[in-house]
C-alpha cells in the first residue's frame, strides 16, 4: 500500500505541478483561448493564486516526506488538493462543464486517497 501510496502523490504531483505552472505562467486571455473558460469568471490574480497553491501542493505531497521533515505536511496538501478539487467540481458544475468533472472528480478521488492513506494506517 505504501508504494501505491508514493506512486498516486507522484502521479497528482506531476498533475498539479503542471496545471499550476499553466495557471502561474500563462496569461489569463491565453487560458481562457486553450479552453480554461471558468478563468472568464476570475480576475487574473484569482486564477495566478490557484495555479501557486496548486504547485505548492505538488511540492507538499512529495517534499516533506522525500526528506523526512515534517512529514505530516503530505496528507495536509492532499486534503487541500481534497478541498480546490471540490471547488473546481462546485464551478465546472454551475457553467455546466460537464466534460471537466469526470477528470475533477478523478483527481478529488485520487487525493482523498493519499489524505486518507497518509492520515490513516499508512501514515510515515
Amino acid at each position: 500500500m505504501n508504494v501505491a501510496l508514493w506512486v498516486v502523490a507522484g502521479l497528482l504531483a506531476l498533475a498539479f505541478l503542471a496545471a499550476g505552472a499553466m495557471k502561474l505562467l500563462q496569461p489569463k486571455e491565453k487560458l481562457i483561448a486553450s479552453g480554461l473558460g471558468w478563468t472568464e469568471n476570475y480576475s487574473a490574480g484569482a486564477v495566478k493564486a490557484i495555479g501557486a497553491v496548486e504547485i505548492l501542493a505538488a511540492i507538499g505531497l512529495i517534499l516533506p516526506a522525500a526528506l523526512d521533515i515534517v512529514p505530516i505536511l503530505v496528507p495536509l496538501a492532499a486534503l487541500g488538493l481534497v478541498i480546490i478539487m471540490v471547488g473546481a467540481i462546485v464551478v465546472h458544475a454551475r457553467r455546466k462543464e460537464n466534460q471537466a468533472l469526470v477528470p475533477n472528480i478523478v483527481l478529488l478521488l485520487l487525493s482523498a486517497f493519499v489524505a486518507w492513506g497518509r492520515f490513516g494506517p499508512h501514515a510515515f
